[in-house]
């Protein structure tokens, strides 16, 4: 049994990601989070997982050894394209990173969309030079004891042999498809040669991005989101949109997703989230609904300056617009109220950026702010229609 953590957008899913952890790390590596994390931002779920013997999986990772780790991502791979379809992107990490290249093909080519790597080396036995420990008494005795890092582990000969037996430059030659070598230039661990090899023996479409002055394992924060980023951003090329999302014609389409508030917004050729804060039990992944209120009078107050500006042909130097949602402004307005009703106010500061306006086109452009067809809507007599569709 493989334990493993299922980061879902907070939106909904354009598709899916495997990660890969390092040699004898888990799916709670800084890496392995941080890309997860940031794949599922894009809206990419993310299934990290710890290999057999690791982290909360069950079995022996002494007796495992490379072609378990393969026969893990396969299954973990099998269990991700059932429950989401459509082909995968394979993230490894060292290690890991060599899995998935090995691992691609038995996985099928038309369950992959794209494979990238971190830090991986370009033969496997390469591992083997990070593990202290007699592995001639190893061979020789069937089993026997090593470090690797600071934790201590019972090595098998299988482990060897299965380490010792894989050509991975040569399964790389077979691969077609695309392909993204993540490397740093100053990795003392798994040195940069590696990235060139790998680079050579795979196919186009393949690219190459240099984490400089990252350690091997992603020690440091803004490392790990660099990586992250930088796959999440590749990997949209790869795993576009569904054809089967909702892209209106006109109007605004929404949609829940997975998060407690997170809605998927549609227009004719956008997509967003909008989210709660977290004060509020939400994720936070995206602008609140009150935020995109005031952000649609707001942007629509900007445009309408500035287009006033430009017919008259004054030197407009753009505006700056401030705005707050005040949900409890009886106190403050002068408009007669119903009992027992609450008056809700939207405030709005405009500066106007730059000095070559005069004062009256100054005035004359703020002015035209109420004037907004945003602000005329709000302010309008406003219907709302709600109708029930199957």
């Amino acid at each position: 049994m493989l334990d493993g953590a299922l980061e879902l957008p907070t939106g909904l899913v354009r598709g899916a990601a495997l990660f890969a952890h390092c040699f004898t790390c888990t799916k709670q590596s800084r890496a392995a989070v941080s890309v997860a994390r940031a794949l599922a931002r894009e809206g990419i779920a993310c299934l990290r997982f710890d290999f057999t013997g690791l982290g909360g999986s069950k079995g022996d990772f002494g007796r495992a050894g490379f072609a378990t780790d393969i026969a893990d991502l396969v299954a973990a791979a099998d269990a991700l394209h059932a429950r989401f379809s459509g082909p995968l992107l394979l993230i490894g990490h060292s290690l890991g990173g060599a899995a998935v290249l090995a691992a691609a093909s038995l996985i099928g080519k038309d369950k992959v969309a794209a494979i990238a790597t971190i830090g991986a080396p370009s033969d496997v036995p390469h591992v083997l030079h990070n593990i202290e420990g007699d592995l001639e008494a190893i061979r020789r005795d069937g089993a026997g004891p090593v470090m690797i890092g600071s934790q201590t582990f019972t090595l098998s000969r299988d482990f060897l042999d299965a380490v010792a037996d894989v050509d991975l430059l040569a399964q790389v030659g077979k691969l077609r498809l695309p392909y993204l070598c993540l490397h740093s230039p100053t990795d003392t661990i798994v040195g940069v040669e590696h990235a060139a090899a790998l680079f050579q023996a795979a196919f186009h479409p393949k690219s190459f991005i240099s984490l400089a002055g990252a350690d091997h394992l992603l020690t440091q924060t803004e490392d790990a989101e660099f990586a992250a980023t930088m796959i999440a951003a590749w990997a949209a090329r790869y795993l576009p949109l569904r054809s089967d999302w909702p892209m209106p014609d006109e109007g605004v389409v929404v949609q829940t997703g997975h998060g407690k508030f997170g809605t998927e917004v549609h227009t004719a050729s956008h997509r967003f989230v909008a989210d709660e804060p977290r004060s509020y039990g939400g994720d936070d992944t995206g602008p609140t609904p009150y935020d995109l209120l005031l952000a649609a009078l707001g942007t629509c107050t900007a445009m309408t300056m500035k287009m006033y500006a430009d017919q008259k042909g004054w030197p407009f130097g753009g505006t700056r617009i401030h705005l707050r949602h005040e949900r409890d402004h009886a106190e403050d307005c002068s408009h007669a109220l119903e009992d027992g009703s609450k008056v809700q106010a939207l405030s709005r500061e405009i500066a106007l950026l730059g000095n070559e306006l005069t004062e009256e086109q100054r005035a004359k452009i703020v002015a035209i702010a109420d004037k907004c067809p945003v602000h005329r809507t709000l302010e309008g007599h406003l219907h709302i229609h709600t109708f029930a569709i199957e």
